[in-house]
């Protein structure tokens, strides 16, 4: 079992940032990709960016590439979602994820396995 806890969010002007973080314990050692969702209400939950862990490579959904960067710190087992240049759409609950398979697809939430509870983002205009 993975488990998965979220934090940073909050409300901020148009323009300003947040940097989200996701710790994850419990058998960590099996995380092969972890990846950040959101959900605005009404709408569907969409992808927003996703790390290989192992590899390390990176993946961004158009709307937010250039303006949100994922990191992660190893010794701590925490994702990290900078999220820089905010805008009102970008408003919702960010969810962090986990794989632990190889060779899923990272745009694809069904095809994780552990998920946070979410943290709220608001940007005011």
């Amino acid at each position: 079992q993975v488990q998965l806890v979220e934090s940073g969010g909050g409300l901020v002007p148009a323009g300003g940032s947040l940097r989200l973080s996701c710790a994850a314990s419990g058998r960590t050692f099996s995380i092969r990709t972890m990846g950040w969702f959101r959900q605005a209400p009404g709408k569907e939950r969409e992808f927003v960016a996703a790390h290989r862990w192992s590899g390390s490579s990176t993946y961004y959904a158009d709307s937010v590439k250039g303006r949100f960067t994922i990191s992660r710190d190893n010794a701590k087992n925490t994702e990290y979602l900078q999220v820089n240049s905010l805008k009102p759409e970008d408003t919702a609950v960010y969810y962090c994820a986990a794989q632990i398979a190889f060779d899923r697809r990272t745009r694809v939430a069904s095809e994780y396995d552990y998920w946070g509870q979410g943290t709220q983002v608001t940007v005011s205009s």
